[in-house]
Parts: C-alpha cells; structure tokens; sequence
C-alpha cells in the first residue's frame, strides 16, 4: 500500500510539474522578437490583449497560428517605427475591428457587454429574495393550519362545553 502511495505521489508531482513548465509557454518564436528589451516588453504587453481571429479565445501572444504570427510581426514593426502602444492598438482595431480586443473598451456599443455580469448578479439576488419570501409565506400559513390530532381535541373540548 505504501508504494502505491508513493507511486501515485510521483505520478502526481510529474503531473504538476509538466502543466507547471507548459502554463509559460508562448507562441512568440525567437526570430520575432526585437533586440531592444523595453520594446519587446512592449510589445509582449500588447499582444497579450490582442485576440486571434483564428483560434478566438486566445491572445496571439500565445497562438501559432500564421495570422498571430502575422499580428505580432506587425505589432513589433509598428513599434520599431514609433507608434505609441495605443496608437498600435487603435490600428488594429480599425483594420480587424473591435472584436480583435480581449477586453473590449467601455464604449455605448459595449455597455450592454460589461453591464451584463452587474445585471445578472442583481437579477439572481432578486429572484432568490422573491422565492424565499414566497417559500416563507407558504411556510407560515401551513403552520397556522391545525393537525388532525389538534382539530380532534379543539372539537372534543366545543362540544363538551356545548
């Protein structure tokens, strides 16, 4: 038994170990990145708020796919040229739309998007006040019926003092 623990203690160390050294890994190959480290800080930070269009729900940061790749080579040409980190973001949002931003900007058109998680939590804490208001009232009023023993001894005691 004990080497069954150990053993399953080993599997399970090896286990998190590997899923510890695969959560860093990034898609960025070596020939992408720029030799200054404040702009490839830069543009590590932008890119991580970028999303691929092909996978969705990933940054291009962590995605192989070419057109990530293509995003972040542009990314980095745009901030060898100059660009600020918002004006980089803003090009790409003008090119692919608002939908390439992981975290959209609180605009009119997305209000609705980021009010969603308040409307929700707001809406569920009124529906369980409601339910447990009606379960309470439901409650109450089967309390106040008597039992049948109780209806049998209040009609045993009017009709004694009948």
């Amino acid at each position: 038994m004990r080497y069954l623990l150990s053993r399953a203690g080993r599997v399970f160390a090896a286990f998190a170990l590997l899923l510890a050294l695969a959560i860093p890994a990034y898609a960025v190959e070596p020939g992408e990145m720029l030799a200054d480290p404040a702009l490839e800080a830069r543009a590590r930070e932008i890119s991580s708020e970028i999303r691929c269009l092909v996978c969705q729900n990933q940054s291009i940061d962590e995605s192989n796919a070419t057109l990530a790749h293509d995003l972040r080579v542009l990314i980095r040409d745009r901030l060898t040229a100059g660009d600020t980190d918002e004006e980089v973001i803003d090009f790409l949002v003008a090119r692919y739309g608002e939908f390439v931003l992981l975290r959209p900007r609180l605009q009119a058109g997305t209000l609705l998007l980021w009010g969603m998680p308040i409307l929700l939590l707001v809406a569920g804490g009124i529906a369980t006040y409601l339910g447990w208001r009606r379960r309470k009232r439901t409650a109450t009023a089967e309390d106040r019926r008597l039992k049948p023993e109780e209806e049998a001894a209040l009609a045993r005691i009017l009709r004694d003092e009948a």
